[in-house]
């Protein structure tokens, strides 16, 4: 699996998303509770962008008339016709069995470690005589 870089952390601001093109796909990145989550910018449905679905938290209920919230901010409400998705791994909650969001794996990592990369290039010393530029090979 190729890795991406989509943005600084500071590009999407906690409680917000950005949408990036990776590979030709839409990938909208959420900022949850000190989390990143990434998934497929397109409800299974009828196709809704899910950069506007609204996050709301997880509601359940012991016994009637009693309503918990869990997880606030990490399910995804489409926009267009409200089927609920986890965002942590796209599940539905509308139909679990039939319905999914494609998710992505996401890593936040320091720009030190990704400048050093799995590659390093080959440097040659430099200096300069009068106004020319010498390398030395």
């Amino acid at each position: 699996m190729a890795r991406h870089i989509v943005a600084s952390t500071s590009e999407i601001p906690p409680g917000g998303n950005k949408v990036v093109d990776v590979a030709g796909r839409d990938i909208v990145v959420f900022h949850v509770n000190g989390e990143f989550f990434a998934l497929l910018n397109r409800c299974p449905h009828e196709g809704a962008p899910l950069e506007k679905a609204a996050c709301v938290a997880r509601l359940t209920s012991p016994e009637p008339g009693v309503y918990e919230r869990s997880r606030v901010g990490e399910m995804l409400r489409c926009p267009w016709h409200g089927w609920e998705f986890d965002m942590r791994d796209g599940q539905s909650w509308f139909d679990p069995k039939r319905f999914r969001i494609r998710s992505y794996p996401v890593a936040v990592e320091r720009g030190e470690e990704l400048q050093k990369g799995p590659y390093v290039a080959e440097t040659f010393p430099v200096h300069v005589e009068d106004s020319y530029v010498i390398v030395e090979i």
